[in-house]
């Protein structure tokens, strides 16, 4: 199975690029972050995940290994494809989908083009119970929120992770956007010890207005 890819673009398109590995083109897959963000003619370095099915053999390009386990764990969710699993991707990069994940939050996972509340709530629902060996896979990239309710395989949420579930929510029915609420909710926490409801709430609107 090919799982590293070290070459130069030679095209992108909307929803793959060729890779050009020492004059074999490679044709992968990507979200359209990844494809955006290229440039035919560089040199790049891909982590890969190759699929195989009776019919076809297709490769999936990602920029780091977290979001290829990211990748493979949505698909573990009945339900869930592949365009399901990059179309999440694209909204929610692995720190905010761990975080999304750990703090059920439906609304962001649906935010992804055909992933609708159903199948974000079976995602949200279905993965909690994988996120202490996530912790381990994804090491300094899983998120705040995800490392305050799971400690050393621990799934059970502690009091600071509650607050600020609380903060986000607070923040939420002011009209923010679930993502970036949670974001500035989890900068501001870690710069104080034992953050209150009181504390996070005014800090984190300032952090986004």
């Amino acid at each position: 199975m090919i799982a590293l890819l070290k070459g130069e673009v030679a095209s992108i398109g909307l929803e793959t690029a060729i890779i050009d590995v020492n004059g074999v083109g490679y044709e992968i897959n990507g979200n359209p972050r990844l494809l955006q963000g290229l440039n035919a003619g560089e040199s790049i370095s891909l982590s890969i995940e190759t699929v195989v099915r009776e019919d076809f053999i297709r490769l999936y390009g990602f920029s780091t290994n977290a979001e290829k386990q990211c990748f493979r764990l949505l698909q573990s969710v009945q339900g869930v494809g592949a365009k399901h699993a990059l179309s999440i991707l694209q909204v929610l990069p692995p720190r905010d989908l761990y975080d999304a994940i750990a703090a059920e939050d439906v609304t962001a996972v649906s935010q992804a083009h055909g992933v609708g509340k159903k199948i974000a709530q079976r995602i949200t629902t279905e993965l909690q119970s994988k996120l202490g060996a996530l912790a381990g896979e994804a090491g300094a990239g899983f998120a705040q929120t995800a490392r305050a309710i799971v400690s050393e395989g621990n799934d059970t949420p502690s009091p600071q992770s509650g607050v600020r579930g609380d903060a986000v929510s607070a923040l939420v029915n002011l009209g923010y956007d679930s993502v970036l609420a949670r974001k500035a909710v989890n900068q501001i926490a870690e710069t104080i010890d034992s953050p209150t409801l009181e504390a996070l709430i005014p800090a984190a609107l300032r952090e986004l207005s």
